[in-house]
């Protein structure tokens, strides 16, 4: 998960903090001594910590601070005011010309950054708002490039623009806006070759195209796995080719985070969307404030709400709702609220957004089996109708029937029964977690 081991570390100074009454110099200098060493840790810009960590003490080494009724807790508000700082304060829209004015986007990056994958995610979140994408097969080079964009924007409902790989990506972007003024889009989003290192050739194509092409936004997709690589990266495209915002993707994998909180500082450009998935839905918005607080492990309700809304079905949470009320829960409903929960990028995924949850997430992912809640789902469907709706049904001849149906053992069956029926009963007592947002509610239930 990324930024565990940071988060981690962080939470470890915070605790040291709070349990001081007062506060003296000496106490914050080694706080952030340590706060210090865990960014390095986590491959933030040198130059980056050490600029942040001197604002923090600058803040922090005050007579309001030190004197004040809880210092703790002033230094670690200060400290995350910083962090926020540091990322860029406000979140950054892709900009977009009204009505059908054609947005042209060119996207760049090196191989193996998910850059097509990026590509075919970005013109669904367009098309989720209304506007009418349309992409642009520009790699020629990498084997396949043309196909895996055409597979995903199939996926997405987008058509793809390909002219194979003969023509020079210039006249491929040329002809592409053209088909896009002939057909009513109004976004055109090239997605121009990698390297798999920076070269003067992918340069000089990509400001080739900027010269001939109008083209509004260039933005970078680079992985966060990379670290201070992707840093230098970033700055690179921004002095060689002019970058508006950059793409972090792998941000779900085993990053330690230097990415996300030295871009917008050593290249002055603001970080778009992060990606924090392999599905085609898995393109979050970048809320430097929201990931702020995940890095100190202060969780993300504002992310977790607006997931819950877009994934979750508001009439089936509150049916759900009714028959917890009336102890008429079954095992459909379990069946329900588990692909909700997958839904939402799963258990862990939900967990890792609730306040003072980051700490503990990997005693939580070692409880996690996502294998276990196929398992789970086998055995429900091998159910028939009456026994879902009316789990008392259950005796040993039937579990017997089910257990074999399911390609499990009989104690598989017993154990997902009584899990249900915890599950039924911690339910009824919180029957859901609900958001409210624009008076527009989300809810859903937790199947653990």
């Amino acid at each position: 998960m990324a930024f565990e081991s940071l988060t981690d570390k962080l939470q470890n100074v915070f605790k040291k903090l709070r349990s001081k009454g007062r506060l003296t110099e000496e106490d914050v200098k080694t706080a952030l001594k340590e706060v210090k060493m865990a960014l390095l840790e986590a491959d933030v810009s040198f130059k980056v910590v050490k600029q942040f960590v001197k604002a923090v003490q600058e803040r922090a080494i005050g007579q309001d601070v030190m004197t004040g009724l809880n210092p703790g807790q002033m230094v670690i508000k200060i400290v995350n005011e910083e962090m926020v700082t540091l990322m860029g304060s406000e979140t950054t829209e892709i900009m977009i010309k009204p009505g059908n004015e054609i947005t042209v986007i060119m996207m760049a990056g090196l191989q193996g950054a998910g850059k097509t994958t990026t590509t075919a995610k970005l013109a669904g979140k367009f098309k989720s708002t209304g506007k009418r994408p349309l992409l642009a097969a520009c790699d020629i080079y990498r084997p396949a490039a043309i196909l895996q964009l055409q597979q995903n924007g199939e996926k997405q409902g987008v058509e793809v623009f390909s002219m194979g790989d003969k023509q020079k990506p210039l006249n491929i972007a040329k002809a592409a806006l053209e088909h896009a003024k002939s057909n009513n889009y109004n976004v055109v989003i090239l997605d121009t070759a990698g390297r798999l290192h920076i070269d003067e050739d992918m340069m000089q194509e990509l400001m080739e195209i900027k010269e001939q092409v109008h083209v509004d936004q260039t933005i970078l997709v680079v992985d966060a796995m990379t670290g201070q690589d992707a840093v230098n990266v970033s700055e690179m495209f921004n002095e060689k080719v002019g970058i508006d915002g950059v793409i972090l993707t792998k941000m779900d994998g085993d990053t330690r985070g230097g990415a996300a909180l030295s871009i917008k500082a050593v290249s002055g450009k603001p970080i778009l969307y992060v990606g924090m998935g392999e599905k085609l839905d898995d393109l979050e918005q970048f809320f430097p404030d929201r990931m702020a607080s995940r890095i100190l492990g202060m969780g993300d309700v504002m992310s977790l709400i607006e997931k819950a809304q877009v994934n979750i079905d508001e009439d089936k949470a509150k049916e759900m709702e009714q028959k917890l009320k009336k102890a008429q829960f079954g095992f459909d409903d379990y069946l329900e609220s588990m692909n909700q929960m997958k839904n939402m990028g799963g258990l862990s995924s939900v967990l890792n957004m609730l306040p003072g949850m980051g700490n503990k997430m990997k005693d939580i992912d070692d409880m996690i089996d996502e294998k276990d809640m196929a398992r789970k789902e086998a055995i429900i469907l091998s159910m028939t109708p009456k026994e879902r709706s009316n789990p008392n049904l259950l005796n040993i001849s039937r579990k017997q029937r089910i257990a074999k149906g399911a390609g499990v053992d009989l104690s598989e069956v017993n154990r997902m029964v009584k899990q249900f029926e915890q599950a039924r009963k911690m339910m009824k007592q919180m029957p859901g977690m609900m958001g409210q947002k624009g008076g527009k509610r989300g809810g859903f239930n937790l199947p653990f």
